[in-house]
């Protein structure tokens, strides 16, 4: 009687055993558990992960001042950030050279691993990836510079071979210089637009860098990179900022310029070949600029952009009118109203016509919306100049 009623209570059992496995909505709920159980796992694996990242210590980044050997170990003395040199030893498995960039950890300056492009992807933030649209067509009154630029940067860059049969080097670099608003820097676009060459800008001011030796550096830097990607054209924008000329008494700051200063001057002429290099200079400023960096064999041509006159300002005014609705307009009329007017200011009175043709809603600009914009600019003009005299 028992062996039955046992028997019957595990038939019982496995019959509702095999129930649970056969039944599709039970298998579904437990994957489900399963599958939310794993991926709880993960997240608390990764949140551990992060937290762990978290606690580490950040690592500080050095520069290799010397490496050498002493005892039978490998010693080198490091640069930080703030100036402060450092006696470490070198790992075994890392092999460095003087100017190598590093990891160290903090607490003892042990190093931890060397940086291979740290400078390199620094300064790819002054190449030109996308190049400018502005075309020479888009130039007007300045002929004779486009001339002279092409002749200096382009020729050499493009038909060496004209240089070797002839027997000379070309030269190395151009200065512009002239009144603000002439199109010194709207010339560089157009040269950047037009070669097919690596383009780099860099802004005097940028290399003026806070702890000693860094602003060398990075001029350095800038050069070896041109030299890798050359043909290349380095332009340097308000180079005043750091080729003023040199005072024998200043302050840190200015001693600091003028460590850039003449690190520029060697690489523009120094041991180093520039090869297919050239350098674009542009300054409102060229009464202040170092003898050292205007001389022959360094910015060999200086090009001065100067006001248009009456038939550049006529070009001018043609590009900047080009896609304007105009009504009986005379333009050699406005040509002549305009002496000693930049381009800057020119295309600003195209701009501030057509501001008075849609005050007054309409959709072409006419004469007198020109007439009315030269005399805007020209008061503008005045009220600078009044402050600049009293302040």
């Amino acid at each position: 009687m028992d062996n039955k009623t046992n028997n019957k209570n595990s038939n019982t059992a496995n019959s509702s055993a095999d129930n649970k496995t056969n039944n599709p909505t039970f298998l579904s709920e437990f994957d489900i558990i399963i599958n939310e159980n794993n991926i709880l796992k993960e997240a608390l694996s990764n949140l551990n992960k992060e937290l762990e990242r978290m606690k580490e210590p950040p690592l500080i980044i050095a520069d290799v001042e010397k490496v050498f050997v002493e005892e039978n170990k490998r010693r080198a003395i490091i640069r930080l950030p703030n100036g402060n040199t450092f006696y470490v030893n070198i790992p075994e498995k890392i092999t460095l050279r003087n100017g190598d960039t590093v990891v160290c950890e903090q607490r003892n300056l042990n190093i931890i691993r060397k940086i291979e492009h740290f400078i390199e992807d620094d300064i790819e933030k002054f190449v030109i990836i996308e190049k400018p649209k502005i075309t020479y067509n888009d130039i007007g009154g300045l002929d004779e510079q486009l001339r002279e630029i092409k002749e200096v940067i382009e020729l050499p860059l493009l038909h060496p071979e004209l240089f070797e049969r002839v027997g000379i080097d070309p030269p190395k670099g151009i200065l512009l210089f002239g009144h603000p608003g002439t199109g010194k820097t709207l010339l560089a676009k157009a040269v950047a637009n037009y070669t097919h060459c690596t383009f780099i800008e860099i802004v005097g001011s940028e290399l003026v860098q806070k702890f000693i030796g860094e602003g060398a550096k990075l001029v350095d830097a800038i050069f070896e990179l041109a030299r890798k990607k050359a043909p290349a054209i380095i332009f340097i924008d308000e180079i005043d900022a750091i080729a003023s000329k040199r005072i024998e008494i200043g302050t840190s700051g200015e001693r600091e310029v003028q460590r850039t200063f003449m690190q520029l001057l060697a690489e523009i002429d120094g041991f180093k070949n520039l090869d297919n290099v050239k350098i674009i200079g542009a300054t409102n400023r060229i009464d202040i600029l170092d003898d050292a960096i205007i001389r022959p064999g360094r910015l060999d041509r200086l090009i001065e952009i100067d006001f248009p006159n009456e038939g550049g300002r006529l070009q001018i005014l043609k590009i900047h009118t080009k896609k304007m609705t105009l009504d009986k307009v005379n333009l050699n009329k406005i040509a002549k109203l305009t002496p000693e007017f930049s381009g800057a200011e020119l295309k600003a009175i195209c701009t501030e016509a057509g501001y008075f043709a849609i005050r007054t809603k309409k959709t072409k600009v006419n004469m007198q919306n020109f007439l009315d914009a030269i005399d805007k600019i020209k008061t503008e003009a005045e009220d600078e100049s009044h402050k600049i005299m009293f302040g």
